[in-house]
C-alpha cells in the first residue's frame, strides 16, 4: 500500500491532514454553537450548515479555473493564508450581538474562499504525481492513502472540539456559548503546522504545481490534446458521475446536521462498560494500530519485521486493557463525539479495502471505479436502514418538545450507522476523486475536479432539507427515509448509465 510511492504524495497528504484537522474540529460544533451562541432553531443551524458547505464544496470550481492557468501551488499557498485568517475570525469571542453575527458570515465567506484555492487544487497536484507512467498503476491506492490522511486529522477533530471547550468552561471559567471559540482556535494551530509542512517539503512535488497552461517553449508542462468527440465523451461521463455524487453527499453530511441533532436530543448522554471504550480517541488509535500492525504481520517478508508487528500488537492490546481497567462507572457522552467514528473507521478500513480491491485485481475482477461509486450509493442507503429501524418508536422533534422528555436510544444506533456510511464513502469518494483526476481531458484537469467539488456542493447545500422536515415531520423515521430513497434512485441511475461509463473508465 505503502511501497513505491513517491515522496510528494506523503508531504501532500500530511499538509492536508493539518487543514482537515481544523476544519473538522470547527465543524464538529458549529451547529450546536450557533444554536448556543445566537439562539438559533435547529433548522435554522442546520440551513446556515448546508449553505457554508455548499459554499465551501461550489468555490473550488472557480479555484481550479484559476490554477489552470497560473499553477496550482500559487493557488494553494494563497488559499492556506486566507483560510487561516478566517479561522482566526472565528476564534475571537466577540459575543452574541450582531458585530459576532458578522465576524461569523465574514469567516465562513474567507473559509469558503480560502479552501476553493486549497483543497481540489492539492488533489489534482496528487493526480500529477501519477501521470508519470513509473507510477501510473498506483492512483487509486494513493487517493486512498491521501484519503486516509485527510482522516487521521479528522479523527482527532471532535475531542479537540470538546477537550478545549471542557478547558474554557471547567479551568478558564467562560460560558458554554464563549467556550466554542477556543475549539475554533485549534483550526488556527493546525493550519501553522499544514503551511510548515507544505513549504518544508516542498521539494518533493514541485514539479506537480504547475498549471495546465505552459510558458513559452515549456516542453515539460505541455498538455496533450485529445480529439474533440473523445474529450466531450470523457466530461459526459464525468457529468453522469456528478449527478449521482450530489445526493451522496447530501445524505453523508448530514454527520454535521440531522445526526448530530439526534446525538444531541435522542441518543443516550452516558455510557458504560465495554461501550465507553469507544468514546477515548485514543482506544480507536490503539485499535488502527493493531489493524496495520495484522497487515504487516501476515505481509512482512523478513522476521524483524513480523517480530516489530507482533510487539505492536502486544503493546496495542495490553494498552487497552489497561484502559478497560480504569474505566470509570459511567462515561459521558456529548453529541460532537459521534462525529470520530467515520474518520476513524477510513483510517481503519482503508487497508482492508485496498487488500480486498487487490485480490480482486489479481484475478481480473476489480470493479471499475463508476461501479464502486453506484455500489456507494447503494450501501448509503442500508446506511440510513438502520436510522429509520430505530426511529419508529421516538417521539417526532415537535412531540419531543411538547412532552419534555424523550426515550433515549443506545449509541449504537448511531456507531453502526457511521459504520455503514464510511463503506460507502470508501467506495465512492477515493474512487470517485480517482476517476475525475484519470478521466478528465487534460487542459480541463483543474475544472473538472471543480465539477467533482460542486457537485458536492449541490449536495452539501441539499443537507438542509432534512433539517427543515426535522421541525415540522409527524414521524422522525420519515427523515432517514426521505435519505434512504435518494441514495436507492441515485443507484438505479447510475447502474442505467454504466455502459457509458466503462467506455472511459
Amino acid at each position: 500500500m505503502f511501497e513505491n510511492q513517491p515522496k510528494g504524495l506523503f508531504a501532500l497528504a500530511l499538509a492536508n491532514t493539518g487543514e482537515r484537522f481544523g476544519y473538522y474540529t470547527m465543524l464538529a460544533v458549529f451547529v450546536l454553537f450557533l444554536q448556543a451562541n445566537f439562539n438559533l432553531s435547529p433548522g435554522a443551524s442546520m440551513s446556515i450548515f448546508s449553505t457554508f458547505l455548499m459554499f465551501v464544496y461550489f468555490l473550488p470550481l472557480f479555484g481550479g479555473m484559476l490554477a489552470d492557468k497560473i499553477g496550482f501551488g500559487k493557488c494553494v499557498t494563497i488559499g492556506i493564508f486566507v483560510m487561516l485568517v478566517g479561522y482566526l475570525l472565528f476564534a475571537i469571542p466577540a459575543g452574541a450581538g450582531s458585530t459576532a453575527y458578522t465576524f461569523m458570515i465574514v469567516a465562513l465567506v474567507l473559509i469558503s474562499i480560502g479552501t476553493a484555492l486549497f483543497k481540489g487544487n492539492l488533489q489534482v497536484m496528487v493526480g500529477n504525481l501519477y501521470d508519470n507512467p513509473k507510477y501510473a498503476d498506483k492512483r487509486d491506492s494513493a487517493f486512498s492513502i491521501f484519503y486516509m490522511a485527510i482522516n487521521i486529522g479528522a479523527m482527532f477533530a471532535p475531542t479537540a472540539a470538546i477537550k478545549m471547550m471542557d478547558y474554557a468552561q471547567n479551568s478558564l471559567g467562560y460560558s458554554e456559548a464563549d467556550s466554542y471559540h477556543f475549539a475554533f482556535g485549534v483550526a488556527c494551530v493546525s493550519l501553522l503546522v499544514s503551511i510548515a509542512i507544505y513549504y518544508a517539503c516542498r521539494s518533493w512535488f514541485k514539479g506537480a504545481e504547475k498549471g495546465s497552461v505552459a510558458a513559452k517553449g515549456d516542453a515539460a508542462t505541455h498538455v496533450e490534446e485529445l480529439p474533440k468527440e473523445e474529450t466531450k465523451q470523457r466530461i459526459v461521463a464525468l457529468c453522469l458521475v456528478f449527478a449521482v455524487v450530489i445526493f451522496f453527499w447530501m445524505a453523508f453530511h448530514q454527520n454535521g446536521a440531522t445526526l448530530t441533532q439526534f446525538a444531541k436530543d435522542y441518543t443516550a448522554q452516558s455510557s458504560t462498560g465495554l461501550q465507553s471504550m469507544v468514546f477515548d480517541v485514543w482506544n480507536l488509535v490503539a485499535v488502527v494500530f493493531i489493524v496495520y500492525a495484522l497487515f504487516s504481520l501476515f505481509q512482512s517478508k523478513t522476521s524483524k519485521g513480523k517480530l516489530i508487528s507482533g510487539a505492536v500488537i502486544i503493546l496495542a492490546g495490553a494498552y487497552l486493557a489497561y484502559q478497560y481497567s480504569i474505566l470509570p462507572e459511567t462515561t459521558k457522552v456529548e453529541a460532537p463525539i459521534f462525529q470520530q467514528f467515520n474518520p476513524f473507521y477510513v483510517v481503519a478500513l482503508t487497508p482492508v479495502s485496498l487488500a480486498i480491491f487487490s485480490a480482486l485485481a489479481k484475478k481480473g475482477k476489480e470493479p471499475v471505479a463508476p461501479m464502486k461509486i453506484a455500489l456507494g450509493m447503494l450501501v448509503a442507503a442500508l446506511a440510513y436502514l438502520i436510522m429509520t429501524s430505530c426511529s419508529f418508536s421516538l417521539l417526532s422533534p415537535t412531540d419531543q418538545v411538547a412532552a419534555g422528555c424523550v426515550d433515549r436510544v443506545s449509541p449504537y444506533w448511531l456507531i453502526s450507522t457511521y459504520l455503514v456510511l464510511t463503506f460507502a464513502e470508501l467506495l465512492l469518494s477515493p474512487m470517485g476523486i480517482s476517476f475525475v483526476s484519470k478521466v478528465a481531458p487534460p487542459k480541463y484537469k483543474g475544472m473538472m475536479m471543480g465539477g467533482w467539488f460542486v457537485a458536492t456542493a449541490l449536495g452539501n447545500q441539499l443537507v438542509f432539507i432534512p433539517g427543515l422536515i426535522w421541525d415540522s415531520t409527524p414521524q422522525l423515521a420519515y427523515v432517514w427515509i426521505l435519505l434512504m430513497v435518494l441514495c436507492l434512485v441515485s443507484f438505479i441511475f447510475i447502474m442505467s448509465q454504466m455502459k457509458k461509463l466503462k467506455k472511459v473508465a
